[in-house]
């Protein structure tokens, strides 16, 4: 990511079917139905991926700067839907499960902190984080109180 910003471009393909251009690369992206043809993955999910990937390289970072050996990581996101006030739909949270074997206290610790897209949309959207190791066992669990209503 830039130090000062980064840009994505959409375009509306065809209904609800959008084109997604990256810097690098691109992906499209559609409703499920009935609006859409649920033809790629939703905003939501888009939403859901962006919180786990980060949280993924946040703690993969920390883990390779100690030299500590792993097997692959993988995660799984699970988004909450619910509705506001005024009966609309909202994403009411996203719990997120790494698997990470291995994963060492000290990383444990620390990477939550500095991953940018889970600590931005935490500030609106809550977001639980649990990591587990190979055999299922919980070695890291993090459910941050809700955000102070203004």
């Amino acid at each position: 990511m830039a130090q000062d910003g980064f840009i994505v471009e959409i375009e509306q393909i065809e209904n609800f079917r959008f084109g997604v251009h990256f810097t690098q690369s691109e992906l499209m992206t559609d409703e499920p139905p009935p609006t859409g043809a649920g033809s790629g993955p939703q905003p939501a999910e888009l939403l859901a991926a962006a919180v786990a990937n980060c949280l993924m390289s946040s703690l993969l970072f920390c883990l390779n700067k100690s030299h500590v050996p792993l097997e692959p990581l993988k995660a799984r996101a699970q988004g909450r839907l619910g509705r506001d006030a005024a009966g609309r739909l909202r994403i009411a949270g996203i719990d997120v499960t790494l698997i990470a074997p291995g994963a060492t206290q000290r990383c444990l610790n620390l990477f939550e902190n500095y991953c940018t897209v889970t600590q931005s949309v935490r500030a609106g959207v809550p977001i639980n984080v649990a990591v587990i190791d190979d055999k299922g066992r919980v070695i890291y669990e993090d459910h941050p109180p809700p955000p102070n209503p203004s």
